[in-house]
């Protein structure tokens, strides 16, 4: 039998039926070439989304469909707190509708112009979250190549707010080792291999260095009155850090923007490096005190993810029907425990996580192998997002019954009333392929009476039982 797995990613995909059935449809927040973006309030949580409505007629070419399906695949695909949340689409016959996370707190780039520059402090700790989207991107072999202030959006208005990286139009999946030829980017930002056609993930290196330069100095290290100009002086690499405004800024913030903006990009520093660095290494950290320690050591224990059907279950709603509030909650124990800051918990981590409260226990591999057997539900390796949100959240609020009838009517995409194992095959085998015994056994997993199908009735007393386990 295969074995069974299951993401977040296999849960975004076309809904069937209208926006409005789901979404009241709220203010204008932004116009774009293709069309707006506008708030919406999902029906049944009261979550604050965003919709950004694609107007068919307006993708006129080859590329523009590309981008505009790209950008949904390459963001299924991930799954860390600082990438946009993407949820789901729709379409009809003159527009396309893509759900995304709400980022109140306005565009990086608006904070700059009103501050001018930003201090060391905040600079870094923006630094660490726009690295961090790389790393994680670059070792699932995803490349942006378009990272600027206006790309940076803010989770919300208050100073400390979550940087959220956006727009993923001209990212893609990358071969390592092999070199991209297509040309992407923004002037201020583009690297100079980019500008010749050869070039590696490490074109993000080059444009997260040009972001820093600007947020410290509040200038870009490349400028001129067209973009032909500017592009022109991208081209010979050559920027000023000995100005006047530089000479409060320290040599260890100044010695990771030229590390980063090393013309050579075969000598340029990775962002895993640049993540290491020690302007970004000394600059202020919270690290996991005890309290954290045990309150995320307790959660991670006693979560049981149970059978197939309770699996799929719980990572649906996670991923669908959290608020942003719930979620928001998790973003710092995350982050604690995420002490290389890759976007993921690794089993080393949660052994250093436990050091902290015991010390070195005899028996620490085998309780974190317990762990990650019932917290790993992707079989990734390491603890995702989503599966820590999941692993975390208080159980019975997760499986509210509200939820519950939400996702039974997700599931059953007929309305009939009842899941059949066809309709499960359409709904989890977005990512994976599945035989008839997996489907017949969560079948089995609920069908109380025997007619081969599960109603909600059945499905609720199932999901039920994961609160007793």
């Amino acid at each position: 039998m295969v074995e069974f797995r299951v993401t977040a990613a296999d849960f975004v995909f076309e809904r069937q039926g209208t926006i409005k059935d789901t979404y009241k449809i709220g203010s204008k927040v932004g116009e774009g070439a293709f069309g707006s973006v506008r708030k919406i309030t999902h029906r049944l949580t009261g979550e604050v989304r965003a919709v950004k409505t694609v107007h068919k007629k307006n993708m006129k070419t080859e590329d523009d469909n590309h981008f505009f399906f790209n950008e949904i695949t390459v963001l299924r695909s991930l799954d860390h707190p600082n990438i946009l949340k993407l949820y789901e689409f729709y379409q009809d016959e003159k527009n396309y509708y893509i759900i995304t996370e709400y980022c109140s707190g306005g565009e990086l780039f608006d904070r700059v112009i009103a501050n001018g520059f930003l201090s060391e402090a905040v600079a870094a700790e923006y630094m660490k979250q726009i690295l961090s989207v790389l790393v994680y991107c670059h070792d699932r072999s995803v490349v942006h190549r378009d990272l600027k202030p206006e790309n940076f959006m803010l989770a919300s208005p208050e100073h400390n707010a979550s940087l959220i990286v956006i727009d993923f139009g001209t990212a893609d999946f990358f071969t390592k080792g092999e070199k991209m030829r297509s040309m992407f980017g923004s002037p201020y930002y583009i690297a100079p291999e980019v500008l010749r056609r050869n070039y590696d993930e490490k074109c993000d290196v080059w444009s997260a260095g040009v972001n820093l330069y600007i947020l410290l100095s509040g200038n870009p290290p490349f400028d001129g009155v067209n973009d032909e100009q500017i592009l022109k002086k991208v081209e010979q690499g050559h920027y000023d850090i000995s100005d006047p405004e530089w000479e409060c800024i320290s040599d260890d913030a100044k010695d990771l923007i030229s590390k980063m903006m090393t013309y050579d990009p075969d000598q340029r520093i990775t962002a895993r490096q640049a993540l290491q660095h020690p302007w970004l290494i000394n600059a202020p950290n919270t690290p996991i005190d005890e309290e954290t320690a045990r309150k995320i050591l307790r959660n991670l224990q006693t979560f049981n993810s149970g059978q197939q059907l309770h699996k799929a279950t719980l990572t649906f709603i996670t991923s669908q029907l959290t608020t942003k509030q719930e979620r928001d909650d998790m973003i710092e124990l995350f982050k604690r425990l995420d002490t290389d800051k890759n976007g993921t918990i690794s089993r080393e981590e949660l052994i250093r996580c436990f050091q902290t409260l015991n010390g070195d226990g005899e028996d620490l591999d085998a309780e974190v192998e317990k762990i990650m057997h019932q917290v790993d539900i992707n079989r990734s390796g390491e603890i995702d997002y989503n599966e820590f949100i999941m692993a975390n959240l208080n159980r019975r609020k997760l499986l509210s019954k509200s939820r519950l009838e939400a996702t039974f009517q997700t599931f059953d995409t007929d309305n009939s009333g009842t899941i059949s194992a066809e309709e499960l095959r359409n709904i989890l085998s977005k990512c994976q392929k599945f035989d008839d015994s997996m489907l017949d056994g969560i079948i089995t997993e609920a069908d109380q009476n025997g007619d081969g199908v599960i109603d909600l009735r059945e499905f609720v007393a199932t999901m039920s039982r994961v609160l007793d386990i």
